[in-house]
């Protein structure tokens, strides 16, 4: 068995790997897709080992896998960059988010603290001369 049906092998399992992970939502589309294009071109690449030869020939490269190492260093930089401008995303709407929830929670206890100092505006202003009484008053 050569090399190159490994690869093929390899990217096959790793296609299925990611099916599953999409099909029990534990990966998003936007991410699949990346890695789905890196596997298909890998299979490519490992069914016709003559089009990376043809590649490195055309880029100057002398050995063919160099070529290989050099697209998936590129490929792995580019995910990091893009991992990396998703986790800026995230902690700016959770610095966005947290500050809301702080103003809400400080207007909240305002609110409360202002309920509580203010007389109830619902009990009978006391006439003066009278004594309070517990019960309703009684019917005329």
């Amino acid at each position: 068995m050569s090399g190159y049906w490994f690869a093929v092998g390899a990217c096959i399992a790793l296609l299925v790997f990611l099916v599953v992970l999409l099909r029990t939502r534990r990966l998003r589309e936007k991410y699949a897709i990346a890695w789905i294009v890196v596997g298909v071109g890998i299979c490519v690449f490992g069914a016709f080992p003559g089009v990376v030869s043809a590649l490195a020939r055309l880029v100057g490269v002398q050995t063919p896998s160099n070529l290989l190492f050099a697209l998936a260093s590129i490929v792995l930089l580019l995910v990091c960059i893009q991992l990396s401008s998703e986790i800026t995303t995230l902690e700016e709407e959770t610095r966005t988010l947290t500050e809301e929830v702080a103003l809400l929670r400080f207007d909240l206890e305002r609110l409360a603290a202002g309920l509580a100092a203010a007389p109830d505006e619902t009990a009978t202003p006391p006439v003066p001369g009278q004594l309070p009484s517990d019960g309703p008053d009684p019917a005329p």
